[in-house]
């Protein structure tokens, strides 16, 4: 792994300004870049200390504070370790957070984001890859579907209503979607059940995309986070292989 730099800054957006952490090698050159969404937790030291590992693997990685409009991150106060007896009261806050973004103003800051990254000097030319954890694995796959040839690769780690019956459903973007594809989902997710695990594989089949759908048998929603009692090390260590041999593969 190289030596890394990781650095707070600002995004202007069309709604205001992202607050963000940016990540990458410490060699003055410029790498292909990685959009990683959060998940509902949000922007905090562990995605930071995930995004620092993509780094270190030869990756400029941006992660935007998703809720920049209900102010800069932490949005939600969180303990330093998040236990089954503090979600209740974390989500009663963050509900509708969630539930106002929706996908047309995350796609209209996608847009920001992507134009932000293609500017900066620690940016390769090209597409980007995109990934995302729980809800931000919806987000991963409309960015993909919405923006096309800008980006090379999705992936999406216990991902949230990915496939859903709602009319705005990620999974309805398959047919506009030019990236490679990696869905890991959680085992028995009640967030990401067997028939959207069906429905979505189905779709992106249909659309000829190419993509890999796995179930990390044992594994629980959020498993990736180890700020939280949902982490699985086995779990998060096969979620790295995948990705960055995704990464390898698009770049």
């Amino acid at each position: 792994m190289t030596a890394v730099q990781g650095t707070a800054v600002d995004i202007t957006t069309g709604d205001g300004t992202a607050d963000a952490y940016l990540a990458h090698p410490d060699d003055g050159r410029p790498h292909p870049a990685v959009l990683l969404y959060m998940d509902a937790f949000g922007l905090r030291r562990q995605l930071r200390s995930m995004a620092d590992r993509l780094a270190g693997a030869g990756y400029t990685v941006l992660v935007p504070n998703v809720f920049y409009r209900h102010g800069r991150a932490p949005v939600v106060e969180l303990p330093d370790f998040i236990d089954p007896a503090a979600r209740p009261g974390i989500f009663e806050h963050l509900w509708p957070v969630m539930r106002s973004l929706t996908p047309d103003l995350a796609m209209r800051d996608a847009g920001a984001y992507l134009d932000w990254l293609a500017a900066r000097p620690e940016t390769a030319d090209g597409p980007v890859a995109v990934t995302g954890y729980c809800f931000g694995a919806r987000l991963a796959l409309y960015t993909a579907g919405t923006f096309g040839d800008r980006v090379a690769a999705a992936a999406g780690f216990h991902g949230a209503a990915l496939a859903s019956e709602d009319p705005d459903s990620p999974h309805l973007l398959a047919d506009r979607v030019t990236a490679e594809v990696y869905f890991a989902h959680a085992d028995q997710d009640a967030s990401m059940p067997p028939e959207q695990q069906e429905r979505l594989e189905a779709a992106l089949t249909e659309a000829g995309v190419r993509h890999r759908c796995e179930v990390y048998a044992g594994a629980p929603h959020g498993y990736t986070q180890a700020d939280t009692a949902a982490y699985d090390a086995e779990a998060t260590e096969r979620h790295w292989a995948a990705l960055l041999d995704l990464l390898k593969r698009s770049f």
